[in-house]
């Protein structure tokens, strides 16, 4: 039960008889109880003839998934099944990072027997599963003195999936690869590791790329005289193995900037898993701490993005220290054969690191691994203010946290395995330029 501002208003307007009738103090108590009894009485006849909200049936129309920060749009369904009209306020119960846009509350009039569709607008500013579970139906009497209310159950969910926002640096990357792979008029020169066709020698091709059996096969064939050399032509290797390990624990929760480490390596991941399928790799995803959160394997074509969007998108970081001994067996569940294993975790200190650099012999034994890891911008402006003494140990902090990373990614790479570092919008495009760079460098 509730009770509007009017009818408080009604009982403030007892002031006016108690004023006038209220001569001695036992009338004045006498016109305030009277008073008072009549605002209540007033108030129990308004809410005997207020509609019931239990009588009220709830239906949800809304999208199953939409991206984060687009707009998407919904509707509550409320169905009057009682015999009186309810004039009334619906609360729709969604978790602020629904992004309900405007007020989540809405007026409605249902005559008995009807249907009223309340509009939802949703722009999520959260990634992840989310729900509703409960709408709270106030509905008012006729004088709108006294309301009934209730919540009533009314189950709802959006999947807000990853932006994607590193989408507009595939283009220009599937162009290079074209590039690579000799695909387009323009001809990049550089060894790959896939034979590709033979041809006939020109000046300026490698002798070292001239097959002798072809060659003599192809002299033993001719009825003519003169001998034309054969040569091979390579290009990239396809049909090569992306195994993505996507770290989930507690230091993919640190925030850079405004979103989290692993928001930043979810979308590293989903542009060089695109790049990767249009190269012809296969792409294979595992998130993971302690436990698998997330799995994609065995997915190609158009699908793969879709299915790693779909998994990555209620995918949390935990508070908790990733197991990197298990990392190793997780990929060789994956595949036998060699190949790229990309890590993307964080190396700010060597004490978080530690656990990830001591399998890298392990993985770097069998596969070429790349290890991925988002930089805080702010700490390279902040080593160089030095205007105060706060500002001198905040220099001094963020110079310490700077050579700490540096000491980790040398760590890295004397073990065998390559480091990418860059800042959250600037870490997708840069893996995916060291990817077509081992692929320019015949590595994969």
């Amino acid at each position: 039960m509730a009770w509007s501002g009017r009818f408080a208003l009604l009982v403030a307007t007892g002031v006016v008889p108690l004023v006038l009738l209220g001569g001695t103090p036992a009338a004045a108590w006498a016109v305030l109880a009277g008073w008072l009894g009549l605002a209540v009485t007033a108030g129990l006849v308004d809410l005997a003839l207020a509609g019931s909200p239990r009588q009220v049936a709830l239906e949800r129309e809304t999208p199953a998934r939409v991206r984060l920060g687009e707009h998407a749009t919904g509707r509550l369904l409320v169905t009057n099944r009682g015999a009186r009209r309810i004039r009334g306020v619906v609360r729709d119960g969604w978790e602020p990072s629904a992004g309900l846009a405007g007020a989540n509350r809405a007026r409605v009039v249902l005559p008995p027997g009807e249907r009223r569709a309340v509009p939802l607008a949703f722009v999520p500013t959260r990634r992840g599963e989310r729900r509703a579970r409960s709408v709270t139906l106030r509905s008012w009497g006729p004088l709108g003195l006294w309301a009934r209310q209730a919540t009533l159950s009314a189950e709802g969910r959006i999947r807000v999936l990853p932006p994607f926002r590193s989408r507009r640096h595939l283009a220009s990357r599937v162009a290079r690869l074209r590039e690579l792979e000799g695909n387009t008029p323009v001809m990049v020169r550089g060894a790959g590791t896939e034979f590709d066709s033979l041809r006939e020698y020109v000046r300026g091709d490698d002798v070292r790329s001239i097959d002798w059996r072809a060659t003599a096969r192809r002299d033993a064939a001719m009825t003519g005289g003169g001998q034309r050399l054969m040569v091979r032509t390579w290009r990239p290797e396809r049909d090569r193995r992306v195994v993505l390990v996507v770290d989930t624990g507690r230091t993919a929760a640190a925030r850079v900037g405004d979103e989290p480490r692993l928001d930043t390596s979810i979308e590293a991941s989903l542009l060089l898993a695109a790049l990767a399928s249009r190269a012809g790799d296969r792409v294979d995803l595992v998130a993971w701490d302690r436990r698998v959160r997330a799995r994609v394997q065995s997915v190609t074509g158009p699908t793969l993005l879709s299915r790693m969007v779909d998994a990555l998108a209620p995918v949390e970081a935990g508070l908790i220290d990733t197991d990197w001994s298990a990392v190793p067996a997780l990929v060789r569940q994956v595949t036998s054969q060699r190949a790229l294993v990309v890590l993307c975790t964080g190396i700010d200190t060597p004490a978080a690191a530690r656990g990830m650099l001591g399998v890298l012999p392990t993985l770097t034994a069998s596969h070429t691994v790349l290890v991925a890891s988002v930089t805080d911008p702010s700490l390279d402006a902040d080593r160089r203010d030095r205007t105060d003494r706060e500002a001198a140990y905040l220099a001094g902090a963020a110079e310490r946290a700077l050579r700490d990373a540096d000491r980790v990614a040398a760590a890295i790479r004397r073990l065998g395995a390559d480091v990418v570092q860059a800042a959250p919008a600037e870490l997708p495009p840069a893996l995916a330029d060291r990817y077509l760079a081992l692929k320019a460098a015949g590595r994969l």
